[in-house]
Formats: C-alpha cells, sequence, structure tokens
C-alpha cells in the first residue's frame, strides 16, 4: 500500500505526497474580502503539502457570511489571489481554491438586511459570526427554481475568476451545512419541486454545479467536499446512505478529480457524530481518488491508506500549526499544538509565527 509519503495524481495535479492541505477559515482578508498580504506568506510557508486546498472563499456577496473570509466574485478579489497563488507555486506547491456559499448561515448583516438563502425555509441553529459580534441566525427564503440558473452561474463566475488567478483547480464546497449540503440532505431540504424530495432531486444542484464548473476549470482540476455523515451545523439526512452514494456515482460521472469527505466520528474535536461513516459506500460508488479529514495525525491516517479506504489525507488544524507538517511526519518530530484564540484573528499571531523544524 502506498505511504503519505508516496506521489499521488489527483486528476491533472502530480502531487509529490499524500499529506494535504484541508481548507481553513483564517479571517485574513479585508473587510471586503480582499486576500491581504500576510496571506501569501501563510500558504507560501505549507507549499510542502502534496495539494494546499484553500480556504473557503466566497462565490457572490450572497453567499459570503464570515468577517474578513475571502471572496472570489469582484476583480480586486481576483487580482490579490494572483500573488497569494504565486508565492505557493515559486514555493513549489500546489493550490485549489475552494468554491463557497454558505446558504442560510450568512447573517442579514452581510446582506444589507435581506435574509438569507437556502433550499428551504429553515434556521440555522446557535448565532452567526459577524462584524457586529455573534448574532442569531435567521430563517432563510427559499431558492425559486428559476433563480437555480442565476446561482449556477455565480458558481461559473467564480470559477472562471479562479482559473485567471492561476489556481491549480477548484473544489466545490457541499459539505458542513452550507448551501449545496443544505439542498443534499432531508433535514434542511423540504421542497417538492425538481430539487427536493427524491435523493436524485436533492443531488441535481451539486450536479449542475459541478457540471459547469468542470466545464469551465476542466474535469481534471475540479474537486468536491462533502461531509456524508452527522449533523453539521443543524443540517442532517435521515438516510445518508440513499443520497451521498448517489451524489458520488454522479460526481465519478462526471470525472472530477478526487473526493474530500470530512468524516467525524463518535469522539471527533470538532464536530463529533454516532452516525455510521459512508466512506465505505462512496468508495464503491466513486471511481477516482478518495481522501479523507477529520482528527487525523500520522498514524491513523496511514493507517486509512493500508486499509484502502482512502488514497490520501487532508489535514486541518495540524497543518495550521506546523506550516511543515510533512516533514515533520516524515522524521517523527514533535507537533507545534494550535491556538484557538488565534484561529479567525485579523494579524500575524498565530497564523504565520508557527515555528518550523530547524535543520542544521
Amino acid at each position: 500500500m502506498p505511504s503519505l509519503f508516496d506521489p499521488i495524481q489527483l486528476g491533472a495535479i502530480s502531487a509529490p505526497n499524500r499529506v494535504l492541505m484541508a481548507p481553513l477559515t483564517r479571517g485574513r482578508a479585508d473587510r471586503d474580502h480582499v486576500p491581504t498580504a500576510l496571506m501569501q506568506t501563510y500558504y507560501a510557508q505549507r507549499a510542502g503539502a502534496g495539494l494546499i486546498i484553500s480556504e473557503a472563499t466566497g462565490i457572490s456577496r450572497e453567499g459570503l457570511g464570515w468577517p474578513h473570509a475571502p471572496g472570489i466574485w469582484t476583480q480586486a478579489q481576483t487580482e490579490a489571489w494572483k500573488p497569494v497563488v504565486g508565492a505557493v507555486h515559486k514555493a513549489g506547491g500546489r493550490i485549489m481554491l475552494q468554491l463557497w456559499h454558505m446558504g442560510r448561515i450568512v447573517h442579514p448583516d452581510f446582506l444589507g438586511g435581506a435574509a438569507p438563502v437556502s433550499a428551504s425555509a429553515t434556521t440555522a441553529p446557535g448565532k452567526a459570526h459577524t462584524h457586529a459580534g455573534k448574532q442569531p441566525y435567521v430563517e432563510a427564503r427559499p431558492l425559486d427554481a428559476d433563480e437555480i440558473p442565476r446561482l449556477v452561474e455565480d458558481y461559473a463566475h467564480a470559477t472562471r475568476n479562479a482559473v485567471a488567478a492561476g489556481f491549480d483547480g477548484v473544489q466545490i464546497h457541499a459539505a458542513n451545512g452550507y448551501l449545496i449540503d443544505q439542498f443534499l440532505r432531508d433535514g434542511t431540504n423540504h421542497r417538492d419541486d425538481a430539487y427536493g424530495g427524491s435523493p436524485e432531486n436533492r443531488v441535481r444542484l451539486l450536479r449542475e454545479v459541478a457540471e459547469v464548473v468542470a466545464s469551465i476549470a476542466g474535469a481534471d482540476r475540479t474537486a468536491v467536499r462533502l461531509s456524508p455523515n452527522g449533523d453539521s451545523q443543524g443540517v442532517i439526512d435521515s438516510d445518508p446512505s440513499s443520497v451521498f452514494p448517489l451524489a458520488a456515482k454522479t460526481l465519478s460521472d462526471i470525472g472530477v478529480a478526487f473526493l474530500e469527505l470530512r468524516e467525524p466520528g463518535p469522539d471527533g474535536t470538532f464536530g463529533n457524530t454516532t452516525q455510521p461513516k459512508q466512506s465505505p459506500l462512496i468508495r464503491a460508488a466513486f471511481n477516482g481518488p478518495l481522501v479523507l479529514n477529520s482528527d487525523y495525525l500520522k498514524d491513523n491516517g496511514q493507517a486509512a491508506l493500508d486499509s484502502g479506504i482512502a488514497d490520501a489525507i487532508a489535514y486541518g488544524r495540524t497543518f495550521l500549526a506546523n506550516p511543515d507538517l510533512p516533514e515533520r511526519f516524515r522524521v517523527n518530530a514533535p507537533l507545534n499544538p494550535d491556538h484557538m484564540p488565534t484561529w479567525y484573528s485579523q494579524g500575524p499571531e498565530g497564523y504565520t509565527d508557527y515555528p518550523a523544524l530547524e535543520r542544521a
């Protein structure tokens, strides 16, 4: 079986190892969601990853509701991403952009007071992180069927901008309780039209988005992230095995480069679930590289490769705190702990100041 340090072909991307950097929201863009120079340093420091999947990046004003998270819908945002991508490439790395629409998780403060959109009129639990502090979520407005083509075009526009910025590919964020996940799962999709009801209908939006993104970026430079088990920000499905293998088969037919699954277990440190993992069913349905994420370190990551259930592992908080994570794994060096209070702050502390290994 391959090791974490063996190369892997992810569609058109030749990754030198199987230690991928998972998408991590960090809040270092400016208030207009334009990437900053600090982000160049951060991503370049982590260029030793087999592949970097960027932090979730808003495809539109409607779809982004996180302070200081980056976007990719304006020319200014696109131009500001170019030196970030250039810094990663100069350091020998590869980077994909993750395309993000948050759906009902967007607070009206980001929308001039308008309601967020979702599959149905539902409300997320808890409170939104806004510039004015924590505020309760509000009920979403269901997207009309005649609005779906406009939404799909927003994904297309963002993909064109990502290509223009020089990214090696794009990943569609269809996980973690955000918009596409809200369509996939019956806990939040109560529609009775072509986008609701049966699993085939609930997968329809994901298929339409993946098709248009692949037509622009190339299927071999398009990936998708799913979270097929458990509750994600109040989004859950009563029968995930009827939905997610079907979604995986749909994406396999499109020919996407790889599929990433966030699958927390019952003891997950960033969300947990007692629902059975869907990865064995998805592995059988998806004819391409499968990447797993959530609470992996070196040994259990290698064990997932050894079992054949995964082809690569995406590491999140461990990569946040260890810019040279693949090298640390290779030499069995100690890992820096991450510092939660600086996850979403705006400065270099807890962002670009985690130390790399000293070399003689």
